[in-house]
């Protein structure tokens, strides 16, 4: 493979400072003899088009502000390095399908959405929602309704076994829990390699865990799986927590059961979003909520960065490149 000539970086200011902080940008700018840097904000997507096919890049490096690409790509363009995740709203089936080499963030921000879910379950369990509000608004103390439960040695049921859950099952090893999945990847004979049990079906995952978590990635076959009838196999004090995608689950049944009161939630992700103002999952003592910020933290963008800029390096080198999005990973992905 010859080396790469030009890279185009498509990522507007903020995130360039999230993600790419200054000694990364010094080994971009390394990689090649030239780099553009282009700011895509406000872009239309004419100029975009025009600016892709101008700058005839070997590389695009893109994130979250980087308008789709082109559908026809400039003869020297090769590969396409994403420095968040799903790459669908970016890149089309038929390029990967054409020989367009794509890349994301892979396991680098994994276990920071997984420290989120564990934040919300002993959020949840703890009743911190309840006690926030106790001692900050009403002045009070300890009192009849804001009980507390430990997680050690509750049962915890992941819908969905791709990265972060897999990261989510390390950090639950501590608390003694028993672990089942449910996912089309996780059955009988390999859920004991992967240090859980296999769930039969959803309905069993929310009927016998004390913990669900969402993490199944939204797609044609996930859409709205997560409805009424799931909800109503929780228990008074079971908690269910979303920090995948909201699309998941119904959003009328989830509104259902965080009004009824006894089923704790632990909330990243919405219908809609920002969350309405005045939303009615606003001010439930029983639903801990964070504002789709579950990963990466602040400080946690440079290792996304550092993961994509040694892909990077590994592409000029002619070395295997990590997390490549392949047409059966895109079709997996939300």
């Amino acid at each position: 493979m010859p080396r790469p000539t030009t890279i185009l970086i498509a990522v507007n200011d903020a995130n360039l400072d999230r993600f790419l902080p200054a000694p990364l940008r010094a080994q971009i700018e390394a990689i090649t003899g030239k780099t553009v840097w282009f700011d895509p904000t406000d872009v239309a997507a004419a100029e975009w088009h025009a600016v892709v096919r101008d700058t005839n890049p070997d590389i695009i490096v893109g994130c979250w502000s980087t308008p789709a690409l082109p559908a026809e790509l400039p003869p020297r363009t090769r590969y396409y390095c994403y420095l968040a995740g799903s790459v669908r709203p970016k890149v089309t089936r038929a390029q990967i399908e054409q020989g367009l080499l794509v890349t994301d963030w892979g396991s680098s921000i994994s276990r920071y959405i997984a420290e989120a879910a564990l934040l919300h379950i002993l959020s949840c369990l703890r009743n911190t929602r309840y006690w926030t509000t106790e001692m900050h608004v009403n002045r009070g103390w300890q009192g009849d309704h804001g009980t507390t439960s430990t997680l050690f040695n509750r049962s915890v049921g992941i819908h969905g076994f791709g990265r972060i859950a897999r990261e989510l099952v390390k950090l639950l090893s501590s608390f003694n829990c028993p672990i089942s999945v449910f996912a089309p990847d996780v059955d009988e004979e390999n859920a004991p390699g992967l240090g859980v049990t296999a769930s039969p079906s959803l309905e069993a995952l929310f009927d016998q865990n004390d913990v669900v978590v969402e993490l199944a990635p939204l797609n044609a076959a996930t859409r709205g799986s997560v409805n009424a009838t799931h909800f109503q196999l929780l228990s008074p004090g079971n908690v269910f927590v979303n920090v995948g995608r909201a699309g998941v689950t119904d959003e009328a049944a989830l509104l259902a059961v965080a009004q009824a009161g006894e089923v704790m939630l632990g909330l990243d992700v919405f219908h809609a979003e920002p969350l309405a103002a005045d939303s009615p999952l606003r001010g439930l003592r029983n639903v801990s909520l964070t504002p789709h910020n579950a990963g990466p933290t602040d400080d946690g963008g440079p290792s996304a960065g550092a993961f994509s800029v040694a892909n990077l390096i590994a592409y000029a080198e002619g070395r295997p490149l990590q997390s490549v999005i392949t047409p059966a990973v895109y079709d997996q992905s939300t």
